[in-house]
């Protein structure tokens, strides 16, 4: 898992119930999310893709081609996110390299995992 503990102090946080919906597959992305404590369920057409915890993260993808968002994303127990918005993604990834190869790293895991399921 990458190490994206450069939010665990992170002001800009929210605290959202199990069941709080962050998005369904089709709608617009304008931010992704950093699981700061907590669980969510990233599913596609009712299938459980991924369970992201502490120190994951999702909707990355949205930032970063501008598509729509390609699953849906709910909590799975109470969380604690930090919220990037694309401005706030793209001064991080032009400060912090680090920052980018995190994500590259989680994306690359990802499809690693998918691709060992097909």
């Amino acid at each position: 898992m990458a190490d994206l503990s450069i939010f665990a102090t992170d002001t800009e946080t929210q605290r959202l119930p199990a069941g709080h919906r962050f998005f369904e597959a089709g709608e617009d992305g304008e931010e992704m999310y950093v699981v700061l404590t907590g669980e969510v369920e990233i599913s596609l057409r009712g299938k459980v893709l991924e369970i992201v915890r502490d120190g994951g993260i999702f909707g990355e993808m949205a930032l970063i081609d501008r598509q729509k968002r390609s699953a849906d994303v709910v909590a799975k127990t109470d969380v604690k996110v930090a919220a990037i918005d694309r401005k706030r993604f793209l001064f991080l990834l032009t400060r912090n390299p680090y920052f980018a190869i995190e994500v590259m790293t989680v994306m690359t895991e990802r499809l690693r995992k998918f691709d060992d399921r097909v």
